[in-house]
């Protein structure tokens, strides 16, 4: 059997199953979270379209198979940004709808993967569109999407549809285990939006040692009702979006304490921050990082410690008020 993350094989098996009884659409979304894994587990479907002698799983042996695994395959085509955080370009999608009309040049299936779908600018989706409408025969659209309510109603309601939930915290910590040799806990694989892939990497790189640092620095600021929102700023500052993040996780937090909840991963520092914070400024304050967040990640420019320093002036202001 191939290797297959554990939270991915009830998928796996659905397309395994597909792909046996020859009833693989010719438009498949799949929406899963970032760190999930899902580009592999599509690159194992689409090898397993394409072999010449399995529909169960890719043999490994036939001459398909080897073109694929060498990336050279000349019926497989992936489509991404052509750079980081960019969109995909109607000229993008334009060269797909030509390979969906071309014949196979190995007698099998042609695969276009479209990853993420949704970063499809509007005149890619509605060229991609077109071509849905109309279908050609043997040929496979793949999407992946992190965000498919950013994709076009009509696009998805010519998919077939299937989405990829966040694993329980329990099945991503004992994966983890299994995976690392550094520490471990529920709250990291929280900060990481229950990413197991990307739990992986910020234990292994120790972020969660910076994620420390913010709670910290966060915490001391609240107690000593000071105005030294360096500390704060200093934590937050290598990576802005991503620790903004957090602040917002560790208020979501102080809320869940105000309620009575002890769910597994929570802050540590959760109930000695909600004796500082009360519940409609940690409500208050978890709407404005989340706005904050939004728009470093939308506008290039924007000061982020002065955004910052106002978000936590306020925070002491609510609080003391």
């Amino acid at each position: 059997m191939p290797d297959i993350y554990p939270w991915l094989q009830p998928l796996w098996g659905k397309w395994q199953a597909l792909s046996e009884t020859h009833r693989v659409s010719g438009a498949m979304l799949c929406s899963a979270p970032q760190g999930s894994g899902i580009k592999k587990l599509a690159e194992l479907f689409v090898h397993t379209l394409v072999c010449s002698h399995s529909t169960a799983e890719p043999c490994g042996f036939c001459h398909s198979c080897e073109l694929a695994k060498s990336g050279n395959h000349p019926d497989i085509h992936w489509i991404s940004p052509e750079k980081e955080g960019k969109s995909i370009t109607v000229d993008q999608i334009r060269a797909c709808n030509q390979w969906a009309l071309e014949s196979s040049q190995l007698a099998g299936k042609r695969v276009i993967i479209i990853t993420p779908a949704d970063a499809m600018n509007e005149s890619a989706s509605n060229a991609l569109l077109k071509t849905l409408e109309s279908p050609a025969d043997n040929c496979v659209f793949l999407l992946l999407a992190h965000n498919s309510h950013r994709l076009l109603p009509t696009i998805i309601s010519r998919c077939q549809k299937w989405t990829i939930s966040e694993p329980k915290l329990e099945e991503s910590y004992q994966w983890l285990l299994s995976q690392t040799n550094q520490p471990c806990n529920y709250v990291g694989i929280r900060l990481c939006n229950g990413a197991p892939l990307k739990a992986l990497e910020f234990f292994e790189q120790k972020t969660y040692l910076d994620f420390k640092k913010v709670e910290l620095a966060l915490h001391n600021l609240l107690s000593s009702q000071g105005a030294d929102y360096n500390q704060v700023w200093l934590s937050v500052k290598d990576n802005p979006v991503e620790r903004l993040s957090w602040l917002a996780i560790i208020m979501s937090d102080i809320q869940k304490v105000h309620f009575g909840s002890s769910e597994l991963g929570m802050c540590e520092k959760s109930a000695e921050l909600a004796d500082l914070v009360h519940y409609s400024a940690a409500y208050n304050a978890m709407l404005s990082i989340n706005k904050m967040k939004n728009q470093l990640e939308h506008f290039t420019g924007l000061n982020a410690e002065l955004l910052l320093t106002n978000w936590l002036i306020e925070l002491q202001e609510e609080i003391c008020s």
